[in-house]
């Protein structure tokens, strides 16, 4: 039977196909491998090509580290890489469309047919066919559609955009991490500046405590002044034990944002602290700042533009579509007297009924339109407060910086004091250790003013929406970024400054 062979092997592909089908449907969990694999190579990801730490650490180098090697900036990069790659895919649609096509066409018998009269309905022509049963086409065609390069046009546009709120989240994630690292470096730093000699005065004060508890057991001192003392030891204990852990998390939160392997040593370079500067009273020139530089405002007006060219790809269906075809076809079918042959067609339709949509389109784009700006103008309305706030929160920092150097100051003479009184007598070397209790308590809360203050002059850059993003970060070294980071924070702190200290002001992004 002719066409036979051909059936059967049409059926077993089918077959095969379905069979395939069905099984790749089945649920295949990874195995323990898989796992173990998978968890070395994200830990071989997470440390890969990192300078390593030699010398001191410096806080712009802790910045310029956290930049270059944070997991959650670099997402933010390649989510801008990957807006940008869509946007190149999407202004493609906007070429016309070539296509190439070969088939083979085969059938089991002949087609063809007779005619008959239209008036007579006589046949006129015997059975006959002009077509062969097996036979090849080609072809290469070129095709433009008008709608098509529209929609291809405003989805281009969008996709342009969103590579632009894109790069605005990594401008609001580069931010956050600064304001992270400043945060934690100068923790991290009292912390090293403090630990050893708060492990120090606490195997002391332990001492101390089993003293106490002899002498109280011997009588040298009355029963109410050595329970006193004892009771002040072990508030002292636990103030410094309480201390000591926040400490000790400070270096662990900075070693996280600069990415560090575990168990790396870290060393952080005890520079002289940059001092706080007194702010400007200028406060609507930094809120002007804040609404032109905020990424958050930036990603939002952008959003709108975004969500305003959905209505412009609804409202170009509308539009009348013009079809261009140009194309060259070729058919082996022997009977045909022209076996190649060049085609072309041009086309228009409208469809009419689409003309309802536009009113109700222009109001869904003046609506959108609304509440685009009624969000923006509330972000804004959010963004001065926290610059106001901001600066309040610097101010009060300032406040209680001071207060903890006089403080500090005080606890140091009464130590100076404490030491030039000491005696033999049991009584006196406790006063000594609550003494440096005390004093080294004071320099705790010192440097978490002073760390709070740092804190608090981020916050206010971010509430401004400063930027720190040195350019080309990945081609520059941990050195070369770091510098780039102190340049353009030195300016930032110009721009803050009152006017007795402007000296090297520079304009942010």
């Amino acid at each position: 039977m002719p066409g036979h062979p051909f059936k059967i092997l049409s059926v077993a592909m089918g077959s095969a196909l379905l069979l395939s089908a069905c099984s790749s449907l089945e649920p295949k969990p990874y195995t323990q491998d898989d796992l173990r694999k998978r968890v070395s190579e994200d830990k071989v990801r997470m440390y890969a090509d990192q300078e390593p730490v030699t010398i001191p650490i410096t806080f712009y180098e802790a910045a310029a580290r956290a930049l270059k090697y944070n997991l959650d900036y670099r997402l933010k990069l390649m989510e801008g890489a990957l807006a940008s790659n869509l946007r190149d895919v999407a202004s493609y649609e906007m070429l016309p469309r070539l296509v190439a096509s070969a088939g083979y066409v085969g059938r089991n018998n002949d087609s063809g047919g007779t005619s008959i009269g239209i008036e007579d309905r006589q046949v006129s022509l015997r059975a006959s066919t002009s077509e062969q049963r097996d036979r090849d086409l080609y072809g290469l065609g070129l095709s433009w559609s008008l709608l098509d390069f529209g929609m291809a046009y405003y989805r281009t546009q969008q996709k342009s955009d969103q590579i632009l709120m894109a790069n605005e989240r990594r401008r609001k994630v580069a931010q956050n991490v600064l304001q992270d690292v400043r945060n934690a470096y100068w923790r991290a730093l009292g912390a090293q500046r403090l630990l050893p000699e708060v492990d120090g005065l606490l195997a002391r004060t332990h001492k101390a405590l089993a003293a106490a508890r002899e002498a109280e057991a011997k009588g040298l001192l009355p029963r109410q002044d050595i329970l006193a003392y004892q009771r002040a030891l072990l508030d002292s204990v636990y103030l410094l034990t309480v201390r000591r852990q926040d400490l000790e998390f400070a270096q662990a939160e900075l070693a996280a944002l600069m990415s560090l392997p575990p168990g790396s040593k870290m060393l952080l370079a005890d520079t002289p602290e940059p001092p706080m500067p007194e702010l400007t009273k200028d406060i609507d020139r930094l809120e002007q700042l804040s609404l032109e530089s905020r990424p958050e405002i930036m990603e939002e007006w952008y959003r709108a533009r975004v969500d305003d060219y959905d209505i412009q790809i609804a409202k170009a269906q509308l539009w009348p579509n013009i079809t261009l075809n140009f194309g060259h076809q070729y058919d082996s079918n022997i009977f045909l007297y022209n076996n190649s042959w060049n085609a072309g067609a041009a086309t228009i339709s409208f469809n009419l009924l689409k003309l309802l949509q536009l009113p109700s389109l222009n109001a869904t784009q003046q609506s959108q339109t609304q509440t685009a700006e009624a969000r923006r103008v509330a972000l804004s309305m959010a963004v001065l407060t926290q610059v106001r706030v901001g600066y309040l929160r610097y101010q009060l920092a300032r406040q209680e910086v001071d207060f903890a150097d006089e403080s500090l100051r005080v606890d140091r003479r009464l130590l100076d004091y404490a030491q030039s009184a000491r005696t033999a007598s049991v009584g006196t070397e406790l006063e000594l250790i609550r003494a440096e209790g005390r004093l080294l308590l004071s320099r705790y809360q010192r440097e978490a003013a002073y760390s709070s203050a740092q804190a608090a002059q981020g916050r206010l850059y971010n509430s401004v929406g400063f930027d720190v993003l040195p350019e080309a970060l990945e081609k520059n070294d941990v050195q070369a970024v770091a510098q780039e980071i102190e340049r353009t924070i030195s300016g930032q702190r110009g721009l803050l400054a009152s006017s007795e200290e402007k000296a090297n002001a520079t304009t942010p992004r």
